[in-house]
């Protein structure tokens, strides 16, 4: 009789840890292409690119806990805003929390749990005009192609100008128009770009054929330079930054009227001086002065 009831606590122990694995969420995989993040204080401008959501979301869980977290969150949330929309939320109110709880979102809690939490959600770029010099060096040549067929296929010129900036600081762009006949010929145009290791877009335009060349610039070592920072409200609006003067740089008049040496050619016993040194004495210039 022991054993049955021992080998029915066993089956029921397992039955209910089944149970419990299927009420268990399940952990939300990296968007291909993300990496893992170890450490929140690791973002950077250079490389806030290559997390997704979740891998943010996670590390920010981990260490907001920490001693000098509060410090670093500002400085961290402006990081995020670079690559993500930013909202922040009351998660006491139901209504507006489920606004965030599908759709992409992802939960960041602020260190101080009274100020609530931040939504936060990789910005889309699904249209050519939501590429920026930000996000521009963080696509793929293929993903900028895809972008421009999208745009109505009205191939390079019919890209604003503004926009063309923005791709030309991340890729070589050109193009060529030809017969659609010639468009493949053997050692033409399209062949040896291809050589070169440029994609190549084809826009049919008639019997001619536009064909858009793009290649990823090489990445360009940036001079560092010690800015002051842009911060943000909680709106993610901008704050304007302080007018603070160089006290170290004088104007030109200040400068002169402080220096006791500027008018020290201009006095009297500088002539004197000038004058013995050309070899005539101080009676000699009084004499020619009476005789005038």
């Amino acid at each position: 009789m022991k054993v049955k009831e021992k080998k029915a606590k066993v089956k029921k122990e397992e039955k209910e840890k089944k149970t419990s694995e299927k009420k268990a969420p399940k952990k939300k995989a990296l968007r291909k292409g993300s990496k893992l993040l170890e450490c929140i204080l690791d973002l950077n401008a250079n490389n806030i690119w290559d997390y997704d959501e979740y891998s943010i979301s996670e590390a920010w869980e981990r260490e907001r806990e920490e001693e000098d977290f509060s410090i670093s969150e500002p400085k961290l949330l402006n990081t995020i805003r670079l690559a993500f929309e930013v909202v922040h939320y009351n998660p006491a109110d139901e209504r507006e929390a489920k606004k965030y709880e599908k759709g992409g979102w992802e939960k960041l809690t602020h260190c101080k749990e009274e100020k609530g939490c931040v939504a936060i959600r990789r910005k889309a770029i699904e249209r050519i005009t939501d590429l920026s010099y930000e996000n521009i060096r963080h696509i793929s040549t293929a993903m900028l192609l895809e972008l421009i067929d999208r745009n109505f296929g009205g191939g390079w010129d019919a890209i604003a100008l503004a926009i063309r900036d923005i791709i030309e600081t991340g890729f070589e762009i050109s193009t060529t128009q030809l017969p659609a006949s010639r468009i493949h010929a053997p050692g033409g145009t399209v062949e040896k770009k291809v050589a070169q290791g440029f994609d190549v877009l084809e826009i049919p335009k008639g019997t001619w054929v536009e064909a858009i060349f793009a290649k990823k610039k090489d990445p360009v070592e940036k001079i560092h330079m010690d800015l002051p920072e842009r911060e943000y409200d909680e709106d993610g609006n901008p704050l304007s930054l302080p007018s603070d003067m160089d006290s170290s740089e004088e104007n030109e008049d200040e400068t002169l009227d402080n220096d006791d040496t500027y008018y020290s050619s201009l006095t009297p016993e500088a002539d004197v001086k000038d004058i013995e040194e050309e070899g005539l004495s101080i009676e000699d210039v009084s004499e020619s002065e009476e005789d005038e």
